[in-house]
């Protein structure tokens, strides 16, 4: 037996945050609360769905405090935001941030108490306000899955919020919002969608569905990243990333991540290195870990990349697979832990508590092969330089 969840209705397309006016009347909503950040608002892109809703009758509010690794402390105060006015949805706009902002605002209005209460293992499945999401990054998948991350700034830890009341009700996928993204930015977003897709893919609970959607979103994110990166004006690469980025959050939306998004987070809370680019430091490092414990799989996925032919063995499509993920962070220079800044000592010092917070978190549970936190910290410390 396996379950398929995913949202109401995605729309996706090149111009489909046109249609942003349409899809809020077929759900009923008429007030929205627009989440997002003070940069989109300055780019325009808030003001220009801003305006067509409000074209179209609906009275729009907006909270723009969202920050990069959502707080606690933004949550609570955009649950204080949703009380001044009748609202009857939340419209995120932006990337991952806002988007698990938006999640996580509807959880705690709904069931009030404090952020950690919804933590895994609960399962947040309670909300009131249904959020439809509008991703301006092709990366986070956010805009499909039941999962959303929030730093609770007192532990420095990244919790992990899960449950059917993070599954928005309806997306707007539209690719031209990405047109202008910076290459680390695309990089970034783009090797997180990559490793969404082949962790769904050797998950412990990948399903038939996951898979099918796991092996789609790596035919198309693999072969046009580097484009997207260094030719940022590409519509082909830019759409095949986005459509992409969307079928990998749905396939880890049903199969979750492992070892690598476990390990990840700790190095965003406690260092404040961006998610999709922490992943990208450990992607590598942990597939040489994982491979052993689930060979054909993992040489399916190089197979899928076009590294191997059918003809090949398992063990050679591994080993082209790993000389893929180094080779492709070397191109899009992805920098160590070390390069990026990471003080060595504070680092090291942390090791074990990182160990324990990714462990904590359920997602190594996941992995083909379950680490120890002896485990953990071996693959922190081989990361690091």
């Amino acid at each position: 037996m396996f379950s398929l969840m995913t949202p109401q209705l995605v729309v996706m397309g090149g111009g489909t945050r046109k249609e942003t006016a349409t899809l809020l009347a077929r759900l009923g909503i008429r007030h929205p609360l627009i989440v997002t950040d003070k940069f989109l608002v300055q780019t325009g892109v808030v003001g220009e769905i801003a305006a067509a809703l409000r074209a179209a009758g609906l009275t729009v509010g907006i909270f723009d405090e969202t920050v990069p690794d959502p707080t606690v402390s933004v949550i609570e105060a955009g649950v204080a935001r949703l009380k001044t006015e009748a609202f009857d949805g939340l419209l995120a706009i932006g990337g991952g941030s806002p988007m698990d902002t938006a999640k996580a605002m509807a959880v705690l209005a709904k069931g009030g108490g404090a952020m950690r209460d919804y933590k895994v293992p609960a399962s947040a499945d309670q909300a009131d306000l249904p959020v439809i999401c509008i991703p301006t990054t092709a990366g986070t998948g956010s805009e499909v899955t039941r999962f959303a991350v929030i730093t609770d700034e007192a532990t420095d830890e990244k919790m992990l919020i899960m449950g059917l009341a993070c599954l928005p009700r309806a997306a707007i996928v539209d690719y031209e919002l990405t047109l202008t993204k910076p290459l680390r930015l695309t990089a970034d977003t783009g090797i997180d969608a990559l490793t969404h897709a082949i962790e769904a893919y050797v998950s412990r609970k990948a399903t038939p569905l996951s898979d099918v959607y796991a092996l789609e979103a790596m035919r198309l994110i693999y072969p046009n990243l580097r484009t997207a990166c260094f030719e940022p004006g590409n519509h082909v690469a830019r759409e095949a990333m986005m459509r992409g980025a969307t079928l990998a959050g749905l396939a880890f939306s049903n199969a979750s991540v492992a070892l690598v998004h476990g390990m990840s987070r700790p190095i965003g809370a406690f260092f404040h290195v961006p998610h999709g680019l922490s992943n990208a430091m450990l992607l590598p490092a942990v597939t040489a870990f994982s491979a052993p414990a689930a060979l054909e799989r993992y040489a399916t996925v190089a197979r899928t990349l076009g590294l191997a032919s059918a003809e090949e063995g398992d063990q050679a499509a591994v080993s082209a697979l790993l000389g893929a993920l180094s080779a492709l962070n070397r191109d899009l220079t992805v920098p160590t832990p070390e390069a990026y800044g990471i003080d060595e000592a504070r680092y090291l010092g942390l090791m074990e508590r990182m160990a324990e917070q990714a462990l904590a978190s359920g997602s190594p549970g996941n992995n083909p092969r379950v680490p120890t936190v002896d485990e953990i910290v071996t693959l922190y410390r081989a990361a690091y330089r």
